[in-house]
């Protein structure tokens, strides 16, 4: 949990349909950040809008977030990523 506001963290996934590219991120409030890609003006995330949330997992601390986070960003959303996250390569285009 968080030592500022008590809630958990979460890793999340976001999926970009129209460019076919996966975005992980860290974040207490995974909706509110979906929110926050779809709608920033500026930065990586805005050139793939608009994202889908198609994966989260809690953590009661940040450490183990993180360590998640990059646990499947280094699987570059390939079959061990989805293997990872258990999401089905057929609506991602992915899984080779």
């Amino acid at each position: 949990m968080s030592r500022v506001s008590g809630k958990p963290y979460f890793v999340y996934v976001l999926w970009s349909a129209g460019r076919g590219v996966f975005y992980t991120g860290v974040s207490e409030d995974p909706q509110k950040r979906l929110y926050q890609h779809n709608n920033s003006g500026k930065g990586w995330s805005a050139r793939y809008r608009p994202w889908s949330l198609v994966y989260t997992q809690r953590f009661e601390n940040y450490t183990e977030a993180r360590k998640r986070e990059l646990e499947l960003k280094a699987q570059k959303g390939g079959r061990g990523f989805l293997q990872r996250t258990g999401l089905q390569a057929q609506p991602f285009g992915a899984g080779s």
